[in-house]
């Protein structure tokens, strides 16, 4: 599937009037921001307390989404209430072999959540659980190697479906889709798209509905800034928005925290994160960018599968 969105020009465009004046001062302001230097740059978003790291069209945009956003809020103040208070990061650790052949299943075996309040822009909270697998229980070296799971973390571990249950009762206690709306992000398609609806099966349960959409922050990335699909793995991000890893490589929460961190980044660069994929009978599907913006189903554990 491609990575670019659907432009989603029809229903957008038509509601906002673009012979407007202040449109024509962005365009102004948007030329004279593509001939600054990287420097200059830097000096200009220094001066408004903005952040100054990295690569020069990550600063180009950032930029431009800030006098955007200055020039709209004169015209007509921005409603934050519509956004959604809380989104979940999740990234999957799965068991693995050198090469993945083709007949491999993959089962879950880390279970990671990162809470990051939309409001503060800060990581409110974690979760993470390990996963007993059930059909390749003995994990690969390769496998350990590269997670840093070892086997008697996973042999002391919970079943996939008891760990579900804990996760969902650990967004209940947070009240997310009662009182705080919510939705997923993750580092790409794989996580719902592959691995939680392979170990739902596997689990014999039904895919859960509050992770049926998703933010896909490679494609809001590669769209945000305008970079090419190579351009969006996780230490590429990164580096281009001039930040560093932290913590341990494939690590599902060390993982989740750094994609929560380039969510920030991008927010504090304007983007407005936004659900643009879904399941649909057990396939992956895009979602258009015009569509209403819609906070995930407060979590409920699914039904068994017969």
């Amino acid at each position: 599937m491609s990575d670019q969105e659907p432009n989603g020009k029809n229903s957008t465009a038509s509601s906002n009037d673009f012979s407007d004046p202040v449109y024509k001062e962005i365009a102004i302001t948007n030329g004279c921001i593509n001939r600054m230097t990287r420097e200059e740059l830097r000096s200009k978003l220094a001066e408004f307390k903005l952040e100054t790291r990295g690569v020069k069209d990550v600063l180009k945009k950032r930029l431009k989404n800030y006098y955007k956003k200055q020039k709209l809020m004169q015209k007509e103040p921005i409603n934050e209430d519509s956004y959604y208070d809380y989104i979940c990061v999740v990234d999957f650790e799965a068991t693995c072999e050198e090469g993945n052949p083709p007949e491999f299943v993959h089962e879950i075996i880390e279970f990671p959540i990162v809470l990051l309040n939309t409001h503060t822009l800060e990581i409110e909270d974690t979760f993470q659980q390990y996963v007993k697998p059930e059909i390749n229980p003995k994990l690969s070296n390769f496998c350990i190697s590269l997670t840093g799971i070892t086997q008697d973390i996973v042999d002391k571990a919970d079943t996939f479906r008891q760990v579900l249950q804990n996760v969902i009762e650990w967004m209940r206690q947070r009240e997310l889709g009662t009182k705080y709306s919510y939705c997923m992000l993750t580092d790409g398609s794989w996580d719902m798209s592959k691995f939680l609806n392979i170990q739902c099966r596997i689990s014999r349960i039904k895919y859960p509905s509050f992770a049926k959409k998703w933010i896909n922050i490679r494609k809001s990335y590669g769209n945000f800034y305008k970079v090419p699909r190579n351009q969006t793995k996780l230490m590429i991000m990164l580096e281009k928005l001039g930040m560093n890893y932290e913590g341990r490589p494939h690590s599902g929460l060390d993982d989740s925290k750094n994609i929560a961190r380039i969510a920030i980044r991008m927010l504090q660069d304007g983007c407005e994160l936004r659900v643009n994929e879904r399941m649909h009978a057990g396939q992956l599907m895009t979602v258009s960018s015009s569509a209403p913006l819609e906070g995930a189903p407060a979590p409920q554990m699914p039904r068994c599968r017969n």
